[in-house]
């Protein structure tokens, strides 16, 4: 960015937002430069803004000074899509955090994107209401965020994911128009969905202001339950059993060997040691059909051999079961490698443990030890690659990406089941989408961001 635009851009978010409402120095902008992803990129500077009308004018502002601009929730993201480009500006709604409004007659809810996705859960249930999109960073990610990156969680095999609870959105456009998409009724097919095509955007073709959500009743019961065996393959003929008998958990969650042992001592029991998979299985509902299948559940975990079964008996063991699973992410960081790089991807059922089987193989080939858990319900393997610097090299690291990308595209899978593009998978996309279908992406970039500065590398 030149000097007179960078003083041209201090003089109006000051003028906007007053001194206090963003900063320059390079002390703060510094910890805005990253995400989970491991990328790097140090902004100019940071707005704060407080409400839609200042977003709108910051927005202007960036489309006639010609700047980047970056939205930010939690920077929860694995893939970089919270990475700002150099020199551009970073927009964060941490101050942007509140539920305007819960509707117990129409069951939704109306935030602003800095609303933290539990505190949202948490405030609903309150009402007697359930918000089921649940992703492991919930403690802390935000809805803009998800709507961003269309996030999902543990419950999305039952209940759908974030885009599946977008009624509607206000999204200020590049060049300061506030739009209004989709509309606040159950039901609406007028025109084309511009509410689905910005959910999964990434701020790419506008930044989110508030978010209309669908929310449901809360269900009157859920029992919780887990199971270890002793090799993959029966762990995913337990979850096979489950759903070829009719019925539809609201989580089916896995673990392999070496991650649920990495994990051991948060759950509220000891594994066996010859533990090669472990499942955690969770149902919900009217009381009485949650208790009938959860002995269902019980009869798919003898019929595929756990070797332990273990069924929660209140909300505190739900919870350590829970927290041993959520906390998977921080415990594999601090396992000693240097590096963790956590993919996302999803294969059909029925190949996942072909997938899973090809994951262990690449293990023989490269300098990595690969740890797998995620949504077996729904096919969502979390792939995550540990390794030091010294033992991979950037175009080795590549081609083990590369061969998990193409074989999750050849298993009839897709590269990122919930975490978005990012940075991290542009340059994968044509694993998966056609010449064609990229042209006419890249088409509708430009008629939303035709001065290209709405979180400009993301994606494509």
């Amino acid at each position: 960015m030149a000097i007179f635009k960078k003083s041209a851009l201090e003089k109006g978010l000051e003028a906007i937002l007053g001194s206090q409402g963003f900063l320059k120095e390079r002390a703060d902008t510094l910890c805005y430069g990253f995400d989970s992803s491991g990328y790097e990129s140090e902004p100019s500077f940071v707005a704060l803004p407080e409400n839609r009308e200042q977003v709108v004018e910051i927005v202007k502002l960036c489309g006639e000074l010609g700047v980047p601009i970056t939205p930010r929730g939690a920077a929860s993201s694995t893939t970089g899509s919270a990475v700002p480009q150099k020199g551009g500006l970073v927009m964060s709604f941490a101050k942007m955090n509140r539920i305007l409004a819960i509707d117990t007659v129409e069951l939704t809810a109306r935030v602003e994107p800095g609303v933290v996705t539990g505190r949202l859960q948490a405030e609903v249930e309150e009402c007697g209401l359930f918000y089921p999109p649940d992703p492991a960073s919930l403690n802390f990610c935000t809805i803009g965020g998800n709507v961003a990156t269309g996030a999902g969680g543990a419950r999305a095999v039952k209940y759908g994911v974030t885009k599946d609870y977008v009624r509607s959105l206000k999204v200020v456009l590049s060049d300061g128009t506030l739009l209004d998409t989709g509309a606040e009724t159950a039901k609406g097919v007028v025109g084309y969905d511009l509410t689905r095509l910005f959910v999964g955007s990434e701020g790419t073709l506008g930044v989110v202001v508030e978010v209309l959500l669908r929310l449901l009743p809360r269900p009157e019961a859920v029992s919780t339950a887990a199971a270890s065996f002793a090799d993959v393959d029966k762990a995913v003929d337990c979850i096979t059993c489950l759903f070829t008998s009719g019925l539809l958990p609201s989580c089916a969650e896995f673990l392999d060997d070496k991650t649920v042992k990495a994990v051991e001592a948060r759950l509220p029991f000891s594994l066996p040691p010859d533990t090669g998979a472990f499942v955690l299985i969770e149902v919900d509902g009217m009381a009485s059909s949650v208790t009938e299948e959860m002995e269902r559940v019980k009869e798919c975990f003898t019929t595929s051999q756990a070797t332990q079964i273990y069924v929660a008996r209140d909300q505190g063991e739900r919870e350590r079961l829970w927290q041993a699973r959520r906390s998977v992410s921080p415990v594999l960081k601090g396992l000693g490698y240097e590096v963790k790089l956590s993919e996302d991807i999803c294969v059909p059922r029925k190949n996942i443990k072909e997938m899973l089987l090809y994951l262990r193989w690449l293990e023989e080939f490269y300098p990595v030890a690969i740890y797998c858990f995620g949504h077996l319900g729904d096919g969502n393997i979390h792939v995550n690659l540990l390794f030091n610097h010294d033992d991979m090299d950037v175009e080795t690291l590549h081609k083990l990406i590369s061969a998990i990308m193409k074989k999750t595209v050849e298993l009839g899978g897709t590269i990122s089941g919930e975490h978005g593009v990012g940075l991290s998978k542009r340059d994968f996309l044509p694993l998966e989408l056609s010449s064609e279908a990229l042209e006419l992406e890249r088409g509708i970039k430009r008629l939303f961001d035709p001065k290209g500065i709405m979180n400009p590398g993301k994606i494509l």
